[in-house]
């Protein structure tokens, strides 16, 4: 399995952000849309809120693994249950398993992979992922489909940030100094990838979330 992955690093320019451009061979990301597509059919996809506003995210979401992350008027959270159907979430798949072991290989095992769908017109304003009980292990970030423009800040908010095309396939890295780094994505490139179905992008983030 190793072989399907290219790691071919590329510094961001701060500590623990790294790029892995194109890590993904064509078949492999086939391979992990139909794995994706079983576990949505036990974890349908559903639309988080914003706690303080009630007002929805432009993304729609599941998750796979022990826990996943929600966003609703309690506020953000991890649990290990669907919001919905009130089920367990399915496990990871392997192959995604594989990849974190290779891109992480000191950090402990992903207990959350958050599935993020945006559509043609979806976007992520800047945040910082910090609703993990350790910062420890990075956060893996896996694109599949079309592209998307994401912007990578410093771990103060209104800084300056570099923008970065990522393409289906292209794994991101943020760890060490990086690992609160703000960043968002301000723009899908609807046709730029014939990986899904419909117009729109998959981003998978894979988390420790305990010590």
């Amino acid at each position: 399995m190793n072989n399907r992955f290219a790691l071919n690093p590329v510094p961001l320019g701060q500590e623990g952000a790294v790029l892995y451009p194109q890590a993904l061979d064509a078949a492999f990301q086939q391979d992990l849309v139909a794995d994706l597509r079983g576990v949505l059919a036990t974890a349908p996809l559903f639309q988080p809120v914003m706690p303080r506003t009630g007002k929805p995210l432009s993304v729609r979401m599941s998750n796979c693994g022990p826990l996943g992350w929600v966003a609703d008027k309690a506020g953000y959270r991890y649990q290990p249950n669907h919001p919905v159907t009130d089920n367990p979430w399915p496990p990871i798949p392997e192959a995604l398993t594989q990849l974190w072991r290779l891109v992480a290989p000191n950090a402990r095992e992903p207990e959350a992979c958050l599935i993020n769908w945006y559509g043609p017109n979806a976007k992520m304003g800047l945040h910082q992922d910090r609703d993990e009980q350790t910062f420890d292990a990075p956060v893996v970030s896996v694109s599949l489909g079309d592209e998307a423009l994401f912007r990578l800040g410093g771990v103060e908010r209104g800084g300056k940030t570099q923008t970065i095309r990522l393409a289906s396939g292209d794994v991101l890295v943020l760890g060490g100094k990086a690992r609160l780094a703000y960043h968002g994505v301000t723009h899908i490139y609807p046709g730029t990838s014939t990986l899904l179905d419909a117009p729109g992008r998959i981003n998978l983030t894979l988390r420790r979330v305990n010590p």
